[in-house]
């Protein structure tokens, strides 16, 4: 890998950026709001930001950038991907509670929902996600896609996973700022809870703007498998070789039919002729 020091600093630093912005938000909710529970209250409404970050910032940065990882790439793809779905897999459950809370929240307390472009950019987001995440599994995962497909569809499934990781990390700064828009009458004063939110702000922007480095470097990009010749379990011939070695034995095969074939005319007519000769005399 190229530039191998500068790929690990990066890492450690947007994997502690992340794990510092979820405490942020913990401390957020415990420090300066009702903590965290399930009864309709404010409490309940707490899991929203802190699934959000925990999972649809946090988790799904480390699912991007799974594949550059490159201690990995001696694993297999397949193992790689089903990592890969199980880190998606966990950000999307975690982002659907998150979604639960704060509507049985808003109807518990008769609060509209979906009025704001946080809200909208939200839901879609988290829809563009789930038909990302199943896309991913039926075409990426099972071995039923053809392969051409595959091909064609990979350029945009990592482009709209990165679009939808961009949209996450909008719709979360506009969250806490419209909750603190709400929950605090003297916000342009900067009292100690705006000014700590408007911090986890930044440090979910500079992970964002971290993962986003890493995958978009082609100098980190997992390497192609060296070739697609996997020992098969029986301890025959790698793949690939044994249909050309089955391919070269049967030309060869092909050829010494031909040669005993004719070889066998020519006796055949040998002894034809001598026995014409034989009658004619």
């Amino acid at each position: 890998m190229e530039d191998y020091g500068l790929f690990l600093a990066l890492l450690g630093s947007a994997l502690l950026v992340g794990f510092v912005s979820v405490v942020f938000s913990l401390v957020w909710v415990f420090s300066y709001r009702e903590g965290l529970g399930w009864d309709g209250g404010s409490a309940e409404f707490n899991w929203h930001p802190v699934l959000i970050v925990t999972g649809f910032v946090f988790i799904q940065g480390i699912a991007i950038i799974v594949y550059r990882l490159p201690w990995t790439w001696k694993c297999s793809k397949l193992l790689m991907k089903f990592i890969h779905a199980g880190l998606n897999t966990i950000a999307m459950i975690l982002a659907i509670v998150s979604m639960v809370a704060v509507f049985d929240y808003h109807n518990a307390r008769s609060i509209p929902n979906m009025y704001s472009l946080h809200s909208w950019i939200g839901l879609t987001a988290v829809i563009l996600y789930s038909l990302q995440l199943f896309l991913g599994f039926a075409i990426f995962l099972l071995p039923f896609a053809p392969v051409p497909l595959r091909a064609a569809l990979m350029p945009i499934h990592v482009y709209s996973g990165l679009l939808i990781f961009v949209a996450v990390i909008a719709s979360a700064l506009m969250g806490i700022t419209e909750k603190l828009l709400f929950a605090l009458t003297v916000y342009s004063t900067s009292p100690p809870e705006a000014i700590f939110v408007n911090c986890l702000g930044l440090l979910i922007v500079i992970f964002g703007a971290l993962i986003l480095w890493m995958a978009s470097r082609p100098q980190w990009k997992r390497p192609p498998e060296e070739n697609a010749k996997v020992q098969r379990p029986n301890g025959g011939a790698p793949e690939g070789m044994e249909a050309e070695s089955t391919m070269t034995d049967g030309s060869n095969a092909d050829k010494s039919d031909v040669g005993f074939n004719s070889e066998a005319a020519r006796k055949r007519h040998f002894k034809l002729d001598e026995a014409g000769q034989r009658s004619t005399m």
